[in-house]
């Protein structure tokens, strides 16, 4: 089974939560950001990287929170099995060029309606599992925003 890293872009703005899908490059189907390791590069590396290529965004990484799912992918004339280690990530910068723009779309979504922007039940599990860590998810994004918009305030 191969392995890959991938990213669940979201943010947050009160108690809401909004998820960022993107556009697979074959299918059209909207999926998260996710891709393989380079050479002796870390997850937290590749996640930063593929967030960037596939969605043209840049944020945190939290680390604390994997997720590994089995999520199918088509090859040709089968379907593999792809283990894939999802890590929330909030957004703090989303630009407008980016290396796959002209290959992939961009979609935020809320968290309630997330589940129906997919339809491959291997991102439902994905989804549901971020969901389940919502609120310790939502605290700790609330932190860090709030130490961001401080170091914003000091350097103006």
């Amino acid at each position: 089974m191969t392995r890959k890293v991938g990213v669940i872009p979201f943010d947050v703005s009160g108690d809401k939560i909004a998820i960022m899908f993107v556009t697979s490059q074959k299918r059209g189907r909207w999926i998260l950001p996710k891709g393989n390791l380079h050479n002796k590069e870390s997850h937290k590396q590749g996640c930063k990287r593929e967030a960037f290529e596939e969605a043209g965004i840049k944020g945190k990484l939290f680390e604390d929170f994997p997720m590994t799912h089995s999520i199918s992918k088509s090859k040709k004339d089968r379907i593999e099995n792809v283990a894939v280690t999802y890590y929330p990530f909030l957004v703090a910068e989303q630009f407008d060029n980016w290396p796959e723009k002209n290959k992939r779309e961009r979609h935020w979504s809320l968290l309630n309606d997330a589940l129906r922007v997919t339809d491959q039940v291997d991102f439902h599990n994905v989804i549901n599992n971020f969901a389940a860590l919502k609120f310790s998810i939502l605290d700790i994004a609330k932190q860090k925003k709030e130490k961001q918009q401080e170091k914003q305030r000091l350097a103006l």
